[in-house]
């Protein structure tokens, strides 16, 4: 493990616990998403959500929040540094929490958990310009890889949390165990995090600054070809995340296993960035993601004839699910990576724009697969073929024609 941790890390914190730090700024987001899946039924009972697909909106309104705010938070980064809104917007993810719990109707949890997005936006936006403030090229990808392996175990684990804390008490307690988490991060953010960006280096927020910012994330190709890749693959995510429930447990009848099969496919991407950490600067970005999305437009043509065929079971799904979700694995963190790198001088506007381009795609994908589903699993297969070619169309653009290119852009160092 020590061979895998990148030096030296952007932070007065040693490599180890930078890397877990990273994480756990990255579960606070991973958390609020995945803690409540096994309580859905229970929350549409409690507050009469009669259409089983509206339960999808308690996932799908966090995740709108979760990319509108990230248009805000980097500009403030770039201004006032990371730490501050890291440490505001924590606060504001607890008491959005605690709002959460105390919901008396759908519209009033719908309001909260937009709340909650809003907030935890911050998380992601920080967790990249935390660590490109200190690295870049493989070597970043190298570091949110073996972050995001960590990160992984929190959707492989939240599922059962939730059905854990649902034992002891109704799926409010859900949200207070939410707020108590991101509570624990504000108290690691306040105790151990140095500042990572020198005042030298903040940019005064004004029109021209940020028009000028978004212009050069928004105009170089690589920035925001990447960026709307990402979008698609995690549209993948939040499709399935979304309806996982509903297939596993609706459709196969999976009851109380839901969780660890969830955890199967959940743990497939932890497995991928594992892989991905290990390989990335042996192989790089680019040829580890362009062969991850052929690959996941092979299984979705082989999940669609198995479906055809009348042969799809519980067994099948997860299987050629849990291979998907590590396609989408190896493609996430290298995408992410290539569309900073041209940008890197302007870290923090320039991920909240991919954040927000790669968010907002990422609900409209997912949101659009989920909502299509019927009592069966060919609106999946489907989604995932059309993200599997539209992604692929993405990078032949992007690249100029030129795919399964081991070497590096001139941008990637």
């Amino acid at each position: 493990m020590a061979s895998m941790i990148p030096k030296p890390a952007p932070a007065a914190m040693h490599p180890r616990e930078f890397v877990a730090f990273i994480a756990a700024i990255m579960a606070v987001n991973a958390l609020g998403v995945d803690l409540m899946l096994p309580a859905l039924a229970d929350i549409g009972r409690d507050l009469a959500i009669g259409d089983a697909n509206h339960r999808q909106w308690i996932i799908t309104v966090y995740m709108v929040g979760f990319g509108a705010g990230q248009l805000v938070y980097g500009p403030l980064a770039d201004r006032f540094g990371r730490k501050p809104i890291l440490i505001g917007t924590l606060i504001g993810f607890v008491a959005a929490s605690v709002f959460a719990a105390s919901a008396a109707s759908f519209p009033a949890l719908l309001g909260a958990r937009l709340l909650q997005g809003l907030m935890s936006a911050s998380t992601r936006v920080l967790a990249v310009a935390i660590v490109r403030d200190g690295a870049s090229g493989r070597k970043m990808a190298r570091t949110m890889s073996v972050a995001q392996m960590i990160f992984f175990v929190v959707p492989i684990l939240a599922p059962s949390l939730g059905q854990a804390l649902l034992a002891f008490g109704p799926w409010r307690f859900i949200f207070y165990a939410l707020g108590a988490f991101a509570a624990f991060v504000l108290a690691w953010t306040l105790i151990r995090l140095p500042e990572t960006l020198p005042v030298a280096r903040r940019v005064p927020i004004s029109i021209v600054a940020l028009r000028q910012s978004y212009w050069l994330t928004l105009t170089n190709r690589f920035s925001v070809g990447y960026a709307l890749a990402a979008s698609l693959t995690f549209g993948g995510i939040i499709a399935f995340v979304s309806s996982s429930q509903q297939i596993f447990v609706d459709e196969f009848g999976a009851g109380a296993r839901f969780t660890w099969l969830f955890a199967v496919c959940a743990g497939a991407m932890g497995v991928a960035a594992f892989a991905n950490s290990r390989l990335v600067e042996q192989l790089g970005t680019r040829m580890i993601s362009q062969s991850a999305v052929l690959a996941l437009i092979v299984l979705a043509m082989l999940h669609l004839l198995v479906i055809q065929a009348g042969l799809e079971t519980l067994t099948s799904f997860t299987i050629l699910q849990a291979l998907s979700m590590t396609c989408i694995g190896l493609c996430g963190s290298n995408f992410g990576s290539m569309a900073m790198e041209p940008v890197g001088h302007i870290a923090g506007t320039a991920s909240s724009v991919q954040g927000f381009i790669t968010s907002i795609g990422a609900v409209l994908v997912g949101s659009a697969i989920g909502q299509s589903y019927a009592g069966t699993t060919m609106p999946l297969a489907i989604g995932y073929l059309g993200i599997g070619l539209s992604v692929l169309a993405i990078v032949y653009f992007v690249e100029g024609r030129r795919l399964f290119r081991a070497r590096m852009a001139p941008q990637e160092s």
